[in-house]
């Protein structure tokens, strides 16, 4: 029920979002300026609060982390370029098929509920998971939007950005066990940290003001992406890492992360490499919307 509660909260501030962005409020370059804030500011700075709260997070679930993250997603590598042939016709569709089961969205959404449902510490957990996915995304990821599976490319600039450098360093606390950071560091991180969950929901509930009543609606390809990225792959990799023996709790947060909607990624990478983004768009909405649903459920039964 908990669950329930903190999901339809941040449903609230979403549709606040929508709602802000219908009268004019938000919108346009306000959200990008304040997507660049996030990103870059208040994410980093949630990260790195994650390990100053007075309860320091267990160093030992860094290289089971680590591990969890680097085996999901060379699974998911292999689902992502395999079973999108059997979802859809088209050929184009099917890299944006992939990246959409394939990658979540860790940083804008993954985040925050990780740190409602685990508590704030919990984020560092998250953070170490979304080293791995960071790195996918700017590899696999690009082969998958391009449709070209034989070239990759890393952008460097993506793994020294301003969340992978907060995440290095909340592991480099950690890992050398250093609790005694002065109140005047740690006071100012943890409340511009705060910032980013309401301020991360506003800007998807803008983003949505723009688009169509038929995207809203959705098709067969959407939902049957949608039930496996928010439902099916997640479950089965509970499963599979359940069994392969990995601590509980390590193997409940990598879930929860791997059931978050479509990571926003998707949509600018189709912009950069010159792909159509309606199927993209189209999916990013329904999975978050759904995942009200599904994130709440899954909680319960993993948490």
């Amino acid at each position: 029920m908990e669950n329930i509660e903190i999901m339809l909260a941040l449903l609230a501030i979403v549709i606040v979002g929508y709602v802000a962005a219908r009268l004019g409020y938000m919108g346009g370059d306000f959200d990008k300026r304040l997507s660049s804030l996030v990103i870059n500011f208040t994410c980093p700075a949630l990260i790195l609060s994650s390990t100053m709260d007075g309860q320091l997070p267990d160093r030992r679930f860094i290289l089971p982390l680590l591990v969890i993250s680097i085996l999901s997603y060379a699974l998911l590598t292999g689902i992502a370029f395999w079973l999108p042939r059997f979802l859809t016709k088209r050929k184009d569709d099917e890299g944006i098929i992939g990246f959409a089961i394939m990658f979540g969205n860790v940083g804008f959404i993954g985040y925050p509920i990780v740190a409602s449902i685990f508590g704030n510490h919990a984020v560092f957990y998250a953070a170490t998971l979304n080293v791995i996915n960071t790195f996918t995304v700017f590899t696999v990821g690009v082969m998958l939007i391009q449709g070209e599976r034989g070239r990759v490319r890393l952008s460097r600039k993506a793994l020294y950005s301003s969340p992978m450098i907060s995440a290095y360093l909340a592991i480099l606390i950690v890992a050398l066990g250093i609790d005694n950071v002065p109140q005047v560091i740690s006071k100012p991180l943890t409340m511009i940290g705060n910032i980013t969950v309401p301020a991360a929901l506003l800007i998807i509930g803008s983003s949505m003001s723009d688009l169509s009543a038929r995207a809203l609606l959705g098709n067969r390809v959407v939902y049957v992406t949608t039930l496996l990225r928010l439902v099916l792959v997640p479950f089965a990799l509970y499963q599979l890492f359940t069994f392969a023996g990995f601590d509980p709790l390590v193997v409940s947060i990598n879930t929860i992360v791997l059931a978050m909607p479509v990571a926003t990624y998707g949509t600018i990478l189709c912009l950069k490499h010159g792909r159509d983004t309606a199927l993209m768009v189209e999916i990013t909405f329904v999975t978050t919307l759904l995942s009200v649903i599904t994130i709440p459920i899954l909680a319960h039964v993993f948490q």
